[in-house]
């Protein structure tokens, strides 16, 4: 890549591809959740989530701040990176998306066991004990519909700022 540039002004050029983000979406189940509330302030937690059907599904009791204010505005953001998952490092993704809240039994049928195998991948019976946790009267599924993303995958600066280096010190 001998167009590097001379900073880090634009990050752009080094997107994550769509090949490794589908990798990372279904390694990790850990994302932040974000939604503005009634001050329009954003706000965001660390929740579990799992990638399915094109879009992130996760679940909160319906009691949560977060809750009331995705039924007041449903545009959201969540944000995924490498960071704890079996990938390396310095890779993210980000997605704008619009938030669905789900409480009838078909989505909990398929979800709950979905993210109980997902937070407990190597042990079937603390899988099928959370699961049952879930399954409680005031928790609702909240699916959110990818719109724009963001993807960043620090390998690719790494190995183009090292080229832009080599060429430098070799000319």
């Amino acid at each position: 890549m001998t167009d590097h540039p001379e900073n880090y002004e634009d990050v752009t050029v080094y997107g994550l591809d769509d090949d490794v983000e589908e990798q990372l979406l279904l390694a990790h189940n850990e994302c932040t959740f974000i939604w503005s509330n009634k001050e329009g302030w954003p706000v965001g937690v660390i929740m579990s989530y799992v990638w399915r059907k094109g879009c992130f599904w996760l679940t909160a009791s319906s009691q949560r701040a977060r809750i009331s204010a995705v039924r007041r505005d449903p545009r959201v953001c969540v944000v995924v990176t490498s960071t704890g998952s079996p990938l390396p490092r310095n890779k993210t993704v980000t997605w704008k998306g619009t938030c669905t809240l789900h409480d009838d039994q078909e989505t909990k049928d398929w979800f709950y066991p979905e993210l109980s195998r997902a937070i407990n991948p190597d042990d079937p019976a603390r899988a099928k004990a959370f699961q049952s946790f879930l399954d409680s009267p005031r928790r609702v599924i909240l699916r959110v519909e990818p719109t724009e993303r963001i993807g960043y995958d620090g390998a690719k600066m790494r190995a183009a700022t090292a080229e832009w280096i080599e060429s430098r010190t070799t000319a």
